[in-house]
């Protein structure tokens, strides 16, 4: 594991930037290249970690505000996916998601046309060009020995639960579980 709060670059790397600092790497992550945190802004204390195992590779963008922490869970695999988080997403172990998955914790901007005008125009005027937030993030938790397929989109506050195969262009807007096959029958 390396320290927080010291430079850190992948080696070979082609975009030229550290990996911020308030992101922990255990040893045996891999992060593939720096450029997914070009969207990264979390101040948090630990803003991303990575478990031991897991894997973060080319196409994969952590686009986090300010207080926003992502987990990633060991021997995780991350494909592609772009992390919108302004709150809190948890990934367990052994969870693969595929790529153009999106998985976000909150919808930054409001889906009433005149609000969304408003809020687009108050972001060109700031400083740092940031969206202000159209409600409170809603955590979105992925259990252990998930599957998720391409191009799948989960929104914000859903958990979906350990072992839960998710197919290939879904949009996730409620808590998903693995359901068994044949229901189990009590004896009479």
């Amino acid at each position: 594991m390396k320290p927080l709060g010291v430079e850190q670059r992948v080696p070979g790397d082609w975009y030229d930037a550290p990996i911020p600092a308030n992101v922990l790497i255990d040893n045996g992550a891999h992060i593939g290249s720096a450029q997914s945190f070009q969207h990264y802004r979390s101040r948090a204390e630990i803003g991303v970690h990575m478990a031991a195992g897991s894997a973060s590779y080319e196409g994969t963008m952590f686009d986090l505000g300010p207080r926003a922490e992502v987990k990633v869970g060991r021997f995780s695999m991350l494909n592609g996916v772009w992390l919108m988080a302004d709150g809190a997403v948890t990934i367990g172990e052994y969870v693969l998601i595929s790529w153009n998955v999106i998985i976000m914790d909150t919808y930054r901007l409001s889906g009433r046309t005149e609000i969304r005008r408003r809020q687009l125009a108050e972001a060109m005027r700031s400083p740092d060009r940031s969206l202000p937030s159209a409600d409170s993030p809603r955590p979105v938790r992925i259990r252990d020995k998930v599957w998720i397929g391409f191009d799948v989109c989960i929104l914000p506050g859903v958990t979906i639960g350990e072992g839960a195969v998710i197919g290939a262009k879904s949009v996730v807007t409620a808590d998903w579980r693995l359901i068994r096959w044949p229901p189990v029958t009590r004896p009479v």
